[in-house]
């Protein structure tokens, strides 16, 4: 069986390392790419190239923007006094595509985790008291994972922010829309059923 060229091999290992491309996906984008009209592939190669330009961090939220602050803090009719907590950047766009919360963001850039060497102070907790400080910030609704690092990233935000006179929430954590019981776990149930609310 002739071996793959490196040229391809090297594309094929580089395309593997993007989330969600797994090893046979990586290798037929691969092939994809090595036939297409030159054209297209230095029109691919550029846009990649002018997106990471472009794009940088909002100074004021953290969200991916081209313009800074992002449209979001820029925003006048967003609610100020609301401001929802999150792990990463791209986390906002999953939030903003349910198309249900007006507040405004706070992106943390991790979750605290002792093991792997992050502390409080290595995420953007300082820059988030900073806002409360200035903003008319009267409620911040915490939306990080349930895992373990985030349950802990949680309980200590809670814990320092309720000190400054500010409403802490969490989202309710539950079973996903079309799902049923037999493919939740305990804890997904026990979550649930804590967030449970009336029907009006």
């Amino acid at each position: 069986m002739p071996s793959i060229p490196e040229p391809i091999a090297a594309l094929t290992a580089a395309l593997g390392k993007l989330p969600g491309i797994g090893p046979r996906s990586a290798e037929r984008i691969a092939l994809h790419l090595v036939q297409t009209e030159e054209p297209a592939v230095r029109q691919l190669a550029q846009t990649i190239l002018t997106a990471r330009e472009r794009i940088r961090l909002c100074s004021i939220c953290g969200a991916l923007t081209e313009s800074d602050p992002c449209a979001i803090c820029s925003d006048s009719r967003r609610d100020a006094s609301l401001v929802c907590v999150v792990e990463r950047p791209t986390d906002i766009l999953s939030i903003e595509k349910a198309n249900s919360f007006r507040g405004k963001y706070h992106v943390l850039g991790g979750k605290i985790s002792p093991l792997n060497g992050v502390e409080p102070e290595d995420l953007r907790i300082g820059q988030l008291e900073g806002r409360l400080a200035s903003e008319p910030i009267q409620e911040v609704v915490l939306a990080l994972p349930t895992d373990v690092e985030g349950d802990a990233t949680s309980f200590y935000l809670a814990k320092q922010l309720a000190a400054k006179g500010v409403k802490v929430t969490r989202i309710a954590h539950g079973l996903p829309a079309g799902s049923g019981l037999d493919f939740a776990d305990e804890l997904t149930l026990t979550r649930a059923l804590e967030g449970r609310r009336e029907i009006s």
